[in-house]
């Protein structure tokens, strides 16, 4: 068992309980479903072929006495220890009617029975005859010798329908167990993958798409599902149904049960042979599964881009591309299952069939296999196919669940932050960066000696050109990312030394462009959290200015809010992300370019309230629009990772280096040619 199957049992073993109690139904279920065989033999070979018997004349009349000719006979295993026997008879068939048979005692074994008149002629093999007088019985006559098998037959009949109502019973059990703890490991499973997820660290979702993440969530998790209920519930049966058949045919007789044996050892190759080559298939299937779900996700969000420069039909067949490879992996492994289908243990049970119809005809068995002996090894085969073809067809599965796992705990095994659930008492917000590098990739520095102080209750400009450095100084601050050299202080305690989680815990920040979650736009500012409160929820919105903008909508700040927010516009998104960041009661509080993609009007309401939000916590702003950051304490111009030019918006206007031409540029009142 490899890595990835000990922990899948690992997960089992969360449940084991109904698990061994369905395992434990299941053997039961076999049990009494394999007794089924030994009945019918039983009904066979002692209420119906036994009517050929030794029949003895008897005095004593019994329910096992016959009356035939003025005597009653009776058959020889109903007479009594002491019971006296008379003369012997027989009862012979040839074709479909029975005869009575005075003088037949020793009769040649497998003869070929002919009837002339009153004579019944028997030919060995070797072409020994002999001759036996008869009387032929009517139907009614027949039928009293088979009378007194009635009711050992009625019981027998009874026994297997009993057996397979119990069995049934018991197979319901099982399944129920079985798929109830199934459910139960895959919620605990995408359980712990979601919750993993919130662990992981930012830099992780950039390498991968959002679609890929959600297929290991869902699609994998639900193939893994598939494992617990069909796969396990197939292979133990399986293996307990074959254990008990070979043990059956064995106490059948030994020579049919060495017939069937070799099945076993094909079986096994057999599944070696297939997981070689179904391995390899699955995980080129998941991949490209997982890529197509990828670039659904991101096409349903860039549809509009798509749209607006005409890209349906590249698009398109970047599509086909993926599908096309999907499908022909998929065609590959369907081929490959047809080869190995259940077509092919029908085949090989057949062939065992014909083998041993050929040997008992031929009399190689001799008089131990009996018909019932006969029938009950043909019954244990039928019954022995289906577990085979069940561990047949489920083999796929295998491979997808196996693939799957190995997927989900290739999640699970990405380092992550545990959640701190510890409170940290609010810092004052004082900050200060000192000769801080940073680089996303090993070698390309996006930040280069960085050092700035900001005090308590200051605001913090950052402008600079696009991939200046401006974001990055903020996922730094944040700790989406861990600088690399130099260190970054809150209040004189270096952030590394502070969990993330309770860093963050009194940080806000309004995005350039915010996310919205599928709810309210009240539960959209207090994320649920159970210790905002609707009167801090509204107060919130008071205090940017959107509340009465958002109490003349229908359903006031109650009103529907659907996936990312489409359909309020961009000013009001931004409105409610600044409330939730306000709704924290942040220390430091980060505006990404948070006045960015807002009309004038709105710009205009965010301006009033920014003096308010800004006293007693740090401000950290990021804009394109230097005329939002006049009022700045403190302003850095960032050019390719350094810090070029500080200052307020006066000093640096008198000092006319790149932010007063960036200043001068945007107010439109630059000369040509200076």
């Amino acid at each position: 068992m490899g890595t990835t199957g000990k922990r899948l049992f690992q997960y089992a073993l969360l449940y084991k309980k109904p698990i061994i109690m369905a395992l434990v139904l299941l053997a039961f279920a076999v049990a009494v479903e394999l007794v089924g065989p030994f009945l019918a033999k039983r009904m066979i070979d002692q209420n119906i072929l036994a009517i050929e018997k030794p029949w003895y004349q008897t005095e004593k009349d019994d329910r096992f006495a016959v009356s035939y000719g003025g005597a009653l006979y009776k058959r020889e295993d109903h007479f009594g220890k002491d019971e006296e026997r008379g003369s012997e008879v027989r009862i012979l068939q040839a074709g479909r009617s029975y005869y009575f048979a005075p003088e037949a005692r020793s009769l040649p074994e497998k003869a070929q029975r002919t009837v002339e008149g009153s004579v019944m002629t028997l030919k060995s093999a070797d072409g020994t005859e002999v001759e036996y007088a008869v009387s032929k019985l009517s139907l009614a006559q027949t039928y009293s010798f088979f009378k007194p098998e009635f009711r050992a037959i009625a019981v027998m009949a009874g026994s297997y329908f009993s057996c397979l109502i119990v069995g049934a019973a018991l197979a319901y059990g099982q399944r129920y167990l079985l798929q109830t703890s199934a459910n139960r490991i895959i919620r605990k499973m995408r359980g712990d993958v979601f919750a993993h997820i919130q662990r992981l660290p930012v830099n992780y979702f950039d390498n991968l798409p959002a679609g890929k993440v959600v297929a290991r969530v869902t699609n994998d998790t639900e193939a893994i599902r598939e494992l617990y209920v069909a796969v396990i519930a197939n292979f133990f049966s399986g293996i307990i149904y074959m254990t008990a058949i070979e043990g059956a045919l064995f106490l059948l007789d030994w020579r049919l049960a060495l017939i069937s044996l070799p099945l076993l050892p094909i079986l096994y190759y057999w599944i070696v042979i297939y997981r070689k080559f179904a391995g390899k298939y699955n995980h080129v299937i998941r991949s490209r599964l997982s890529d197509i779900n990828g670039m659904i996700n991101e096409s349903i969000q860039g549809m509009p881009m798509i749209q607006a420069f005409r890209r349906e039909k590249e698009t398109m067949a970047e599509f086909e591309v993926m599908n096309d490879e999907y499908y022909k992996y998929q065609n590959k492994l369907l081929s490959l299952n047809s080869i190995t289908s259940h077509n092919l243990v029908n085949v090989l049970r057949n062939i065992i069939f014909l083998i041993v119809i050929c040997l008992f005809a031929k009399g190689s068995f001799g008089m131990a296999v009996s018909v019932g002996v006969l029938y009950a090894f043909i019954d244990y085969m039928n019954r022995m196919m289906n577990p085979i073809v069940g561990i047949v067809n489920q083999l796929s599965n295998l491979e997808v669940a196996r693939v799957s796992a190995e997927r989900v705990f290739e999640l699970l095994d990405e380092p992550g932050i545990e959640v701190d659930n510890g409170k940290l008492a609010r810092y004052k917000g004082e900050v200060r960066f000192d000769d801080v590098t940073f680089a996303y990739k090993a070698g390309e520095d996006v930040l280069k000696n960085i050092s700035f102080h900001a005090l308590q209750g200051q605001t913090v400009a950052l402008v600079g050109h696009t991939g200046s450095g401006k974001s990055s100084i903020l996922n730094l601050l944040f700790r989406f990312y861990d600088v690399e050299r130099g260190t970054i202080t809150v209040d004189g305690t270096d952030i590394h030394d502070i969990p993330k989680q309770q860093l963050r815990q009194h940080m806000g920040i309004v995005l350039q462009d915010p996310f919205l979650f599928t709810g309210t736009i009240a539960s959209n500012v207090s994320l649920n959290d159970p210790s905002i409160s609707r009167e801090k929820v509204e107060k919130a919105l008071k205090d940017v200015g959107a509340y009465d903008m958002f109490m003349q909508l229908p359903g006031g700040i109650d009103e529907p809010v659907i996936e990312k927010g489409s359909t309020l516009s961009a000013g009001q998104r931004q409105l409610i992300s600044f409330a939730r960041a306000l709704a924290f009661d942040p220390a430091i509080l980060i505006l990404d370019e948070a006045t960015a993609s807002i009309d004038t009007e709105t710009e205009a309401i965010i301006q009033q309230a920014l003096d308010v939000l800004k006293r007693g916590r740090t401000t950290f702003v990021i804009a394109h629009r230097l005329s939002t950051i006049r009022a700045a304490e403190q302003i850095l111009v960032l050019d390719r990772g350094r810090v070029v030019e500080r200052g307020d918006h006066d000093r640096l206007m008198a000092k006319g280096g790149k932010y007063y031409a960036m200043y001068q540029l945007q107010q439109g009142s630059v000369e040509v040619g200076a």
